[in-house]
């Protein structure tokens, strides 16, 4: 009686306005893959299973069915099971090495008869539990050397098996759960220096490296010559000459880094984003179509179906990975921005739903679903505009494909479990 009762106020207790969201989302999204396919000179419906958009409302169909399914789950479960679905997640990626099928250049894929599933999408929300599970321990203090590197552990041993399928998209998709730490106290300092890093980086490809360094000399020499009250600290003035010195390493190791840690297609992407126009028919091709299809929609868009830089096949892969040039050309800058406007509130809906968990196994969790999902959607929109290299990574609930459908739901759907159930948490 006690269990059914609390399964009663766990339904009263579902987050209905996320999962509208959800739902609204994956429809524009199945308009959108329908739009990317369509041929005006063919008899095409949306719901030909021939069609990608056929084949992905079938997706839909079982995404909702799973979503359910997980409501109906036992929320003490995850929590109970969190390692067991993690190490069941890393041997199937061992397996994917050893069985997989390689897709568009990457070992990433188990596949059954006529049926695909790529795991490395289902490892997210596996390794977000596992992640959950240890930081909610009490014996894990962040400020604790041993268990940053566990914690650390638990991110990169996915992350290296995804690398080793050569996904490097997914595999920076790991990265984003560092940014649950901090929330769980971890200090900041190395988030800084990541930052510092990435910004130096991206300054080395930009502008001439001896006159960067000058730059970064004056710069150094003000701060320290402003700090009135602190000048004469020699701790100061030390901390501020070896960050400089650690600013060079960064800017001169960056040739080396680029001509010979990353593979010839991954420093084609890095040209691309500093100047497409270099190779406009080569490297330069899907970001600059990419760029002149959403451009092309104006602000209100050319209309439903009406694309033609989708029509005549402008930009690869429409349908997956730049089914945001779609939104761009055929709604224009208003469909733009409405859709990054329900992004960007779901987003805050997370946020808030994460910070009223009573469990802090919960509230890490939460947090992990939503750093996973900002991260595909900055990068994915990012890429598509040209502020970010193109390295191949799915907009949540829009891009077509049943596995990168499914990790969402998943993810989305065990936090929203999770939260129902709050009230049956002690504080």
């Amino acid at each position: 009686m006690i269990q059914q009762n609390q399964n009663q106020r766990a339904g009263s207790e579902v987050d209905w306005l996320s999962v509208g969201i959800y739902l609204f989302l994956m429809t524009w999204g199945w308009l959108n893959i329908f739009a990317a396919v369509y041929d005006p000179e063919l008899p095409q419906s949306i719901f030909d299973l021939n069609l990608n958009s056929g084949k992905q409302l079938l997706w839909i169909g079982t995404a909702i069915f799973l979503f359910g399914f997980i409501m109906l789950i036992d929320y003490r479960f995850w929590e109970s099971f969190a390692y067991y679905i993690y190490g069941a997640i890393i041997v199937l990626l061992i397996g994917v090495l050893i069985f997989g099928k390689v897709v568009a250049g990457s070992k990433s894929w188990i596949q059954i008869g006529s049926f695909a599933l790529q795991p490395s999408e289902f490892a997210k929300f596996a390794t977000a539990l596992a992640m959950a599970l240890y930081l909610s321990s009490s014996f894990v203090k962040l400020e604790n050397i041993k268990s940053l590197m566990s914690v650390g552990l638990l991110i990169f041993v996915p992350a290296l098996l995804i690398l080793a399928q050569n996904d490097t998209g997914s595999t920076l998709v790991f990265g984003s759960l560092v940014f649950v730490l901090f929330r769980e106290g971890m200090n900041p300092l190395p988030l800084v220096i990541g930052i510092v890093c990435i910004i130096l980086f991206v300054l080395a490809l930009l502008f001439n490296k001896f006159i960067l360094i000058v730059v970064l000399g004056v710069i150094t020499i003000l701060i320290i010559l402003l700090s009135k009250e602190i000048r004469r600290r020699i701790g100061f003035i030390t901390l501020a000459f070896l960050s400089y010195l650690f600013s060079i390493v960064v800017i001169f190791s960056v040739d080396y880094f680029v001509n010979n840690v990353l593979q010839l297609h991954q420093q084609n992407r890095i040209k691309a984003l500093i100047n497409p126009d270099a190779d406009p028919l080569g490297f330069g091709w899907n970001v600059t179509q990419s760029k002149i299809a959403i451009g092309s929609g104006g602000f209100l868009g050319k209309g439903f179906l009406e694309g033609t830089q989708t029509k005549f096949d402008f930009v690869p892969e429409q349908h997956t990975d730049f089914i945001f040039c779609t939104i761009g050309e055929e709604w224009g800058w208003l469909g733009s921005l409405v859709l990054i406007g329900v992004f960007v509130f779901f987003f805050t809906r997370l946020i808030y739903l994460a910070e009223r968990q009573r469990s802090k196994f919960s509230r890490i969790y939460g947090y992990c679903v939503l750093a996973i999902m900002f991260f595909h959607f900055t990068v994915n929109i990012g890429m598509t505009i040209g502020l970010f290299p193109v390295i191949g990574i799915p907009l949540p609930f829009f891009s077509y494909g049943g596995s990168s459908l499914w990790s969402f739901t998943i993810l989305l759907a065990i936090f929203l479990n999770l939260d129902a159930n709050r009230k049956n948490v002690l504080g």
